[in-house]
Parts: structure tokens; sequence; C-alpha cells
């Protein structure tokens, strides 16, 4: 092939890096790739990490070893986060959003791809340290966004559904009761989905009471499984005590006034 230019290598480098957060690409790819030395890869990716580091846009992973290689993983500083999440809340605060019985519009945020590969980055460096082998949700509005929170991890997304579907072979199912209507429900996972032994992180859109959260905790450990972090884009500050301890809230819903058009939507502090 026609040697290609160091810029060129180096858009192209950066371009594949960032389009697969946290896969680990070895070097002889890239050298395969652009038809040159390790040592001249090398150079480039020691170029590219400066850049990510000074412009704080996360971290480029060297791996040594015979199986290593280099990979990006995303990243914003605390200022970068805080920022996203005020703009979200500011977005979720305009009295057209209340809707009948209280509730808040959210999904064209939640189906909106630029901002949620944002919040997906914000959950990986929020729970990168609990190492989980899954991410988890249920079939709801909030799949959008664990399926980019999976992109950010490069882990698999599994669907908890409601109810089981016959496509998808022998399920587990568990009946629950939801936090904020008190209705029991059911749920299923389908048994071949999840590896027994394994460390599973929870994403969801919306918490109030917590019942999902719980019903999602208990049906993985009906596969012998355990829920290792619960990671929620809004939760509301009432009840203050959810039926789930350890659970890490972007935004907290503080009020939905119908009569005033008030909404009360606040970035958690952290």
């Amino acid at each position: 092939m026609d040697k290609v230019r160091r810029i060129d290598r180096l858009i192209s480098l950066t371009k594949v890096l960032s389009d697969m957060p946290n896969y680990l690409f070895s070097l002889n790819y890239f050298c395969e790739l652009f038809g040159t030395a390790k040592s001249t890869i090398s150079e480039d990716i020691l170029t590219i990490k400066q850049v990510v580091h000074q412009a704080e846009l996360g971290t480029l992973e060297t791996v040594s070893g015979a199986a290593g290689g280099v990979r990006f993983i995303p990243g914003k500083s605390k200022e970068a986060a805080y920022k996203v999440l005020s703009d979200l809340a500011e977005q979720l605060s305009t009295p057209e959003r209340i809707i009948p019985g209280g509730f808040l519009y959210m999904s064209d945020v939640l189906f909106t791809p630029r901002l949620m590969v944002e919040i997906g980055e914000i959950f990986m460096n929020r729970f990168q340290k609990l190492a989980p082998d899954y991410i988890v949700t249920i079939e709801t509005k909030g799949i959008p966004l664990a399926f980019m929170t999976a992109r950010a991890f490069n882990l698999p997304l599994v669907i908890v559904r409601q109810g089981s579907k016959v496509t998808e072979g022998p399920s587990v199912s568990i009946n629950y009761v939801t936090g904020s209507t008190k209705r029991i429900q059911t749920m299923s996972l389908p048994r071949r989905a999840i590896a027994a032994g394994s460390r599973v992180l929870v994403i969801d859109d919306f918490m109030k009471a917590g019942g999902t959260a719980q019903g999602i905790a208990e049906l993985v450990q009906e596969v012998n499984s355990e829920v290792v972090g619960t990671g929620v884009l809004v939760a509301t500050a009432e009840p203050a005590e959810k039926l789930v301890e350890d659970y890490q809230a972007l935004l907290i819903l503080h009020e939905v006034d119908q009569h005033t058009k008030k909404v009360d939507i606040r970035p958690a502090i952290y």
C-alpha cells in the first residue's frame, strides 16, 4: 500500500480508538493497517496520548506483553461532567415537559444519541472501578442510555423482559412489587444471557422508590450472579429512602407541580 503520511495516520488512529472505547487493539493491527513499523505506531500513540490527556478527553492506556496493545478510555473532568448534567437539567426544567399525572417528558432526551453517548461515558467513569461483566436494564425507555453505557465499557448489554419471550429460550422469572404504585409485576431473564458468577451493573433512566432496581437485583441472584452497582439518570428526591441502598443518580427531581408549571431538577452533588 502507499505510504501513509503521519498526520493522516494520527487522525485515523484517533478515529479507530475513539469509535471503540475500552477495546484493546494490538499494535500489530495498526502496523498492518498502515503498513508501518511497530516503533512508528508507538510514537504515534504517544503523541495522541499526550493530546488526549491535555484536552481532558480521557486516557490512552497501553498494555504491555504479548497479549497487550492500546485502548481509549473516555473520560471527563468533574467540571465537564457537571456542565453536561447542568445543561440537561435546564433542558428538562421547561414547563412544557410536564404531562398529565405529574410526569416529566424525557423520551426526546433519551433518544438523542450525542447526549446518551456523553451520559454513558459519565456512568462508565463513575462505575469503572467496580469492574462489571455485564450492563443490565429493563425493557423501557432506558435502553438507549444503557446501550451507550455498555458501549463506553465495551461490555454486552442484557435486557430484562417484562414477561418472557419464547425466542430467547429458557428464562428465569420473578414477581416483584413496584415501589411507587405497589403493583405486582413480572420480569424475566434468559438463563444464557448472564454467565454464573458475573458482576452486573444496572442502568436505568428513572427511579422513584427503587422497586424495579430491587427486582432486577433479585432476578440476577437467581442466575447466580451479583449486582455490584446501580446507576440512574434521574431519581426523585422523595421518598428519600429507596428500596435499594447502593445506587447513584446523575440528576435529582425535587418537584413537578402541574398547577404552577414548576419543574425543579438538579444535578446530584459529587
